[in-house]
């Protein structure tokens, strides 16, 4: 498994290649590393978005995870830039109950890219993110994409 780390406005992260599609970004700096070109446009990417200047990303992902997951994952990767959407909203469309969202929320391995942070409570409270600094990390990744929202 091929990895790179970068720097952004929430520290250090870590983005995870394997047989040609990330399948992890993780906060904090891994040593060493290894360029491949997925791996540089995928910091591309992540840059332009840190920036304002992505709002979509488009990169080959392998997100390992059940069914299930996996279904949550695909719906939140729908939630488009800058809007929100509560873990009921995400329980009624796939038929399953708010608390099982927030554990495939709390699960997804390749956090920004698969935006669980646009997930919020009820009445858009934050209630919880398993990235960097919590619930913190959400509330940063939220502002940034309204300060880019026209």
């Amino acid at each position: 498994m091929s990895y790179l780390s970068l720097a952004s406005p929430l520290g250090p992260l870590t983005v995870f290649e394997d047989d040609g599609a990330v399948v992890a970004v993780e906060f904090g700096r891994a040593p060493g590393g290894e360029e491949t070109p997925l791996l540089e446009e995928a910091c591309r990417q992540l840059d332009a978005y840190f920036d304002g200047r992505l709002r979509d990303f488009s990169l080959p992902l392998a997100a390992a995870g059940s069914a299930f997951q996996r279904s949550v994952w695909a719906a939140i990767a729908s939630i488009p830039y800058g809007e929100t959407r509560t873990y009921g909203d995400l329980a009624t469309r796939l038929g399953s109950a708010a608390r099982a969202i927030g554990g495939a929320c709390a699960r997804n391995p390749i956090p920004i890219i698969i935006p669980c942070h646009r997930v919020v409570g009820t009445g858009s409270r934050l209630t919880g993110y398993s990235g960097g600094e919590g619930i913190d990390t959400k509330r940063v990744l939220l502002a940034l994409e309204v300060a880019h929202v026209p």
